[in-house]
């Protein structure tokens, strides 16, 4: 399987190639983490004695139009610890572990607060779709800025799997307010900046939303994706949300589960095969708590055959 950016790097061919062959076979654990100290990642390793084979890393904290004077103590604090993380993230993507992104981009001009949160700010996303607009001004400002944050990846060939624009079939996100149709074409928009302008060759394009309305297209997109926030308790293999978003296009791409709250029944996953390529389990208490998954459930997902981890994870790598 080839990426979409005919440019794409050695590494980013590598790591597609990977994935698309990695379904049906095992699937990569995988684990979000919001601050320097990931305290998700030595929790796992204290429990299971391994770690996830995908680190997600949070990007929130390098919006360019944070206003920290308006956030209450829960943002400042969010911000505050999420600042420090790329450096983290550059050096697990040089080890070889497979790097993720999430980007709560606080939205490019007014807000308060969490300003990713659609509640929090005014800022239509359509109006970027129209020239000479502040909307659109201040997105393109926003990415020039975050494409030299990208940059010491391309630089180093670290192949990331980036997911701009994600849950676009919600309207809690500001990017969503205007349905995913609008989202899908931000993420055009965007592909074709990082792309044709900055030639971040190293990135892999992951669309998040499992609706047919609004796909930004085959040609920019990678991997399908979508997230999914089981009841807790939940056993499941989530062959009825892959279904669902196999529907999204005829093409073949490898889709992945790039946020739950409860992991994957690894017993139901070995046994239907259902060709999840990874799943990323969301941080905090997701992980640090028994709330949601039990540290039984832990052992059992890590210990299993199928379960791929770091660092056999990351052998696709040519370093």
């Amino acid at each position: 399987m080839e990426p979409v950016n005919r440019n794409a790097t050695p590494n980013a061919r590598r790591l597609l190639q990977y994935l698309s062959s990695v379904g049906g076979r095992g699937i990569l654990t995988g684990q979000h983490t919001q601050t320097v100290a990931m305290e998700e990642i030595t929790q796992i390793r204290k429990i299971t004695g391994k770690e996830p084979a995908l680190r997600g890393f949070e990007l929130l904290g390098y919006s360019p139009n944070i206003r920290y004077e308006t956030g209450d103590a829960d943002c400042r604090t969010e911000i505050d610890e999420n600042r420090g993380t790329l450096e983290q993230a550059l050096a697990f993507g040089r080890s070889g572990g497979i790097v993720t992104f999430t980007w709560h981009w606080f939205s490019p001009v007014g807000g308060w607060d969490k300003s990713f949160y659609t509640k929090n700010t005014d800022f239509d996303p359509e109006k970027v779709l129209q020239e000479g607009t502040p909307e659109r001004a201040a997105f393109y400002h926003d990415m020039d800025v975050m494409a030299g944050y990208l940059q010491p990846f391309m630089a180093d060939d670290i192949a990331v799997l980036w997911r701009p624009f994600h849950e676009s079939e919600g309207d809690w996100f500001w990017w969503g307010r205007k349905g995913p149709a609008v989202a899908a074409k931000l993420f055009r928009m965007q592909y074709a900046y990082f792309v044709e302008r900055y030639h971040l060759d190293n990135l892999l394009w992951v669309w998040n939303c499992p609706l047919r309305e609004g796909y930004p297209g085959d040609d920019v997109v990678d991997i399908l994706s979508c997230d999914v926030y089981a009841e807790k308790g939940a056993r499941t293999d989530y062959r009825r949300e892959y279904e669902r978003l196999q529907t999204v296009t005829a093409a073949e791409k490898p889709l992945a589960l790039a946020e739950i709250g409860i992991l994957p029944d690894m017993e139901q996953l070995a046994k239907s095969r259902v060709p999840w390529c990874y799943y990323m389990v969301w941080s905090k208490g997701f992980v640090l708590t028994e709330k949601f998954n039990s540290h039984e459930m832990l052992q059992k997902v890590y210990e299993s055959e199928y379960a791929v981890t770091y660092p056999a994870g990351c052998m696709f790598k040519d370093y």
